[in-house]
């Protein structure tokens, strides 16, 4: 489960709508929860910890992120932050993967979550910091699962490239990454999963959806591809996807989330949820069956790539 949206991603969500997310993907079975201090300047972080504080705490799995240190701004708190989310800018984002930093952004999550330790920590999109991130950021979250401070490291991006270097010279568990391997995009199929696959590690599969474009059973004229408006090109290609889904008895999205899942290099898919009812529908898009005629339809259009 995902919490971008508890960060009041785009538009505000309340409390008590994400507790009841939370609520609802325990019951359904979910059992791992990521979030991070950039969603909502830390205001994601605060709902799951206070959803998740009454379960028993060696029942579920936490990931957060460090990179983007939270930097207090309470002079601009009269303004909104200008990062997508409904939130007030009390606080500024601060690229940081120093080692005085990540272990002061661990400290401060641990204080928002207002629970006693985190499971999986992940750098949170180094894309233009390589160097500071792959030495000092990877050599302390190295450190802390050392010292049982936690259980799992790597990082989280937009990317594959960078991923794959970081498996090729870093000693990681989990790499989250987010819409290279999706029914639109497979361009981590390329050297991201081959070689994670080698090395055993471990890929968290998010943006599945690939930012909306196939969240949903008909493709809007208006939809959202990796953050922007979509191309006609792109759109036409999941209409026709959707099409053939729809000829099995499937949903776009039913196969958007299974479609991940099917790589053995992949161990998890992120959905993100707001509410109770989003919660529910992912656990029912995990749950579609799928048939094996629609995946073989999928390769021979060239849509999908085989699985080697």
């Amino acid at each position: 489960m995902g919490t971008s949206p508890f960060g009041n991603l785009y538009r505000e969500t309340s409390d008590e709508d994400t507790a009841a997310a939370v609520d609802a993907a325990w019951v359904g079975g979910i059992r791992y929860f990521d979030t991070a201090p950039h969603y909502g300047l830390g205001l994601a972080e605060k709902r799951l910890g206070a959803a998740l504080r009454s379960r028993p705490r060696d029942e579920y799995v936490l990931s957060t992120k460090v990179g983007r240190a939270l930097v207090p701004t309470p002079e601009n708190a009269h303004n909104l932050d200008d990062d997508g989310f409904v939130v007030p800018a009390a606080h500024r984002r601060e690229w940081d993967f120093s080692r005085d930093g990540i272990l002061r952004s661990v400290e401060q999550s641990l204080e928002r979550l207002g629970l006693d330790r985190i499971d999986v920590l992940y750098l949170h999109d180094p894309d233009n910091h390589w160097e500071a991130a792959s030495t000092t950021g990877m050599d302390t979250l190295v450190e802390l699962r050392d010292q049982g401070v936690v259980r799992a490291i790597g990082a989280g991006m937009n990317q594959s490239a960078m991923l794959a270097a970081f498996i090729e010279r870093c000693d990681v568990d989990l790499m989250m990454l987010a819409g290279r391997y999706t029914l639109l995009d497979q361009s981590a199929q390329d050297d991201l999963l081959p070689l994670a696959l080698e090395r055993g590690v471990g890929i968290v599969a998010a943006g599945v959806y690939n930012s909306g474009l196939l969240s949903k059973p008909v493709v809007a004229d208006d939809a959202y591809f990796d953050y922007r408006a979509a191309p006609r090109e792109v759109v036409d290609r999941a209409r026709a996807i959707a099409a053939m889904c729809d000829r099995h008895g499937v949903t776009l999205p039913d196969v958007a989330v299974q479609f991940a899942l099917r790589h053995p290099a992949v161990v998890s898919a992120v959905l993100g949820a707001r509410n109770a009812a989003q919660a529910e529908g992912g656990l029912e898009r995990y749950a579609a069956p799928v048939p094996g005629a629609l995946w073989a339809e999928l390769e021979d259009a060239g849509y999908v790539r085989p699985l080697t």
